[in-house]
């Protein structure tokens, strides 16, 4: 006789229970936001954590500011410096880096993960190194190690039967997979002062968008390339560790530059697939003459500076580089800059604010990455 109580099915509600974390861990946390939010200033850093230990009891009786600091020092994540002067002080290691930047990826990529919005569609799959899950028939000139034997052999049972079993062409089905291909990225970040103007922090989300972007292409895509500059009056490379203590400076914006550097760059690259990111804020108001002088115009958009932009876009579109346009700010004139700007280069803008930055970013270098093709 069978239980009617054993197979009773429903839903067990329960109060929701924080997974365990040591105290050191729930403020490292806290504590890595404030770290790239001040530029890699551990001073100014800890003296936001205490202003948020007092509102929100971050510590406990048994556990204060001070125990985490001697704990940030055992662990590595921080260690003694002396400035120019002489001071001494505190400043974070490589280790602290680090795990900013994975921070910024879990953030992030974890974001995209939960977004729900699946794959990019394409037209045609085909030979490739990543697994889709999709099956067709075996053809002439499929290599073996395609073929999917579990498939196979299914389908050999269904159409023989077991007692006269028998594994002919037509049984054999190969697994799809998605072709990735290699990819050097330059990424440019506008640090002029614009980008903290209006009471708007837009620096440090581009900043958290690009360690995350170098921690992802790193630590999973070895084989690609990630180039990051920064321009204002001028553009100059910075090196991934940089990232952390990057600043807005009081500069006017040289997109031109930066687009000059950016194609510099690509052209040393083996690879043949090459894009330019650029977050901006949209509003070019800087060149350099060839006199070393500078010509500036930031009560709008110079025709002159302008017409270079439009210049130095056409010419990455000669050179088959996508210029890809993250815009972070809603002025109607700037947006029409960049459209027109898009439209020479036969690229694609997003006008995204602040909101979303991240996974915007990151489905756009998935797709660009990555293309289905027929073998």
């Amino acid at each position: 006789m069978i239980d009617k109580k054993a197979i009773r099915k429903g839903f067990v509600f329960k109060k929701y229970e924080a997974p365990f974390q040591s105290p050191f861990d729930r403020i490292f946390e806290v504590f890595k936001e404030l770290i790239t939010h001040t530029s890699g200033d551990f001073d100014e850093a800890i003296e936001w954590l205490r202003e948020l230990d007092k509102e929100y009891m971050l510590t406990t009786d048994d556990y204060s500011i001070d125990d985490f600091i001697e704990d940030l020092k055992k662990k590595g994540y921080i260690r003694e410096e002396l400035d120019p002067d002489g001071n001494g002080g505190m400043a974070i290691t490589a280790k602290t880096e680090r795990a900013i930047r994975q921070q910024a990826l879990d953030h992030i990529f974890g974001k995209i993960k939960r977004s729900g919005k699946g794959n990019h569609k394409s037209k045609s799959p085909g030979i490739g190194d990543e697994h889709t899950g999709d099956y067709r028939n075996y053809q002439f000139g499929d290599a073996l190690d395609k073929v999917s034997m579990t498939e196979s052999l299914k389908n050999a049972q269904i159409n023989h039967g077991i007692g006269d079993f028998n594994l002919s062409e037509d049984d054999l089905v190969v697994e799809e997979t998605l072709h990735k291909s290699q990819m050097s990225t330059v990424l440019m970040i506008d640090v002029s002062h614009s980008m903290i103007l209006y009471g708007e922090d837009r620096i440090t989300p581009a900043k958290r968008v690009a360690m995350a972007l170098a921690e992802l292409i790193t630590t999973r895509y070895p084989k690609d390339t990630l180039d990051i500059l920064v321009f204002g009056n001028d553009a100059w490379q910075i090196e991934i560790k940089d990232l952390p203590y990057l600043k807005v400076g009081p500069y006017h914006t040289n997109t031109v530059a930066g687009l000059q550097l950016a194609m510099d760059l690509l052209r040393r690259k083996r690879n043949t697939n090459k894009q330019i990111f650029m977050i901006t804020d949209g509003k070019p108001s800087c060149l350099r003459l060839p006199d070393g002088q500078y010509y500036k115009n930031s009560n709008g958009l110079d025709k002159h500076i302008v017409n270079k932009c439009y210049a130095m876009a056409q010419q990455a579109r000669r050179l088959h580089i996508p210029i890809t346009t993250f815009m972070i700010a809603q002025d109607s004139y700037l947006m029409q800059f960049v459209r027109e700007f898009t439209y020479a280069n036969q690229g694609k803008a997003f006008y995204t604010g602040l909101k979303g930055l991240g996974e915007m970013i990151f489905e756009d270098y998935e797709t660009n990455r990555k293309k289905r093709i027929r073998g």
